[in-house]
C-alpha cells in the first residue's frame, strides 16, 4: 500500500512571498512566475468542460442546427447547450450564422481555432473510451478498498 504520507516525503512547497511592508503577512501582488496560470485555467476549464467537449467533436465534421446538436448530445439541457454555445462562441471556437429564413435557421460551427481544437478532444474522447474499462475496475478497487 504505498502511501505518500511517510517523513522521508518532506518536500514542501515554498513558502508564500512576504508583504515588503510587513513581515508576517503574505504579499497579496500575483507571482511573476505564475501570471499566466489564470489565463490557461480560464481556457481549460471552458475546453475541458464535459458539454463542450461534445458540442466540438460533434461540430468537427460541419456546421449544425440548435436542435440537431441537442439530439446528437444525450443528456443536455437546452439551457446548458445555449450557455455552452454561448462560451465557446465566446472564446472564438464556435461561430453563429442566422440565415434570414422564416422562421430563422441558425448554425452553430467551428473557427479555425475551434477545428484546432477538435483534434486533441477527439483524441481524448477516444481515450476515454479505449481505457473505460481500466477506469472502471479501478474506480471498484478503490471504492471497496476504501469502503470496506
Amino acid at each position: 500500500m504505498g502511501t505518500l504520507l511517510k517523513p522521508e516525503n518532506t518536500d514542501l512547497p515554498a513558502p508564500p512571498r512576504l508583504n515588503p511592508r510587513s513581515d508576517t503577512r503574505p504579499d497579496p501582488r500575483p507571482d511573476p512566475n505564475h501570471a499566466d496560470c489564470r489565463g490557461v485555467a480560464s481556457v481549460l476549464s471552458r475546453v475541458g468542460d464535459k458539454w463542450s467537449v461534445f458540442v466540438i467533436m460533434m461540430l468537427s465534421d460541419g456546421p449544425k442546427r440548435f436542435n440537431e446538436l441537442k439530439r446528437m448530445i444525450n443528456g443536455i439541457s437546452q439551457r446548458m447547450l445555449t450557455l455552452t454555445l454561448r462560451g465557446l462562441e465566446r472564446d472564438g471556437l464556435v461561430t453563429r450564422t442566422i440565415f434570414p429564413t422564416i422562421p430563422p435557421r441558425v448554425d452553430y460551427e467551428l473557427t479555425d481555432l475551434g477545428r484546432g481544437l477538435s483534434q486533441p478532444v477527439e483524441a481524448l474522447g477516444k481515450w476515454a473510451k479505449d481505457h473505460l474499462v481500466q477506469i472502471e475496475a479501478a474506480r471498484t478497487r478503490f471504492d471497496e478498498r476504501n469502503d470496506g
